[in-house]
């Protein structure tokens, strides 16, 4: 039996493909500058968390996104919080390695189409998968 022919797709639209093609490596993180970064004081006895869970969890999502290692991770959230403006402090390796054993990071599904936007503020991270209006914040 003889293999059947395969479809023959022809692009005409060259400058929107171009422009769909660069569009899937689009990526927008947004950080809330009221965020709290760093981790308020416990009470408890013993050296006290640095960086809140949201920190943590921004450098363990990142790390699961682009499937880094940890020492990476931290050289890509340095170079986020120097482009956003940020004089915040980046948590080292240890510490993403020591927390990421207590703090799970679940991505849920990926979105197929148009770019990734991570927003970052005061109650977490969330992941959308839309692309808003200009100007526009969708949750």
């Amino acid at each position: 039996m003889p293999k059947p022919t395969s479809p023959k797709y022809r692009t005409t639209n060259w400058s929107a493909y171009n422009a769909a093609l660069k569009q899937r490596g689009s990526l927008d993180i947004w950080f809330d500058p009221d965020m709290q970064w760093l981790s308020a004081p416990c009470g408890r006895p013993g050296r006290p968390a640095r960086f809140s869970d949201s920190a943590i969890e921004l450098c363990l999502t990142l790390k699961a996104l682009f499937n880094l290692p940890l020492r990476q991770v931290t050289g890509l959230v340095a170079s986020l919080l120097k482009l956003a403006e940020l004089d915040w402090p980046v948590p080292d390796y240890t510490t993403l390695c020591r927390r990421q054993k207590t703090l799970p990071v679940t991505l849920g599904g990926r979105p197929s189409s148009g770019g990734l936007h991570l927003l970052v503020d005061s109650t977490g991270i969330k992941m959308m998968g839309s692309v808003p209006a200009e100007g526009e914040m969708t949750p």
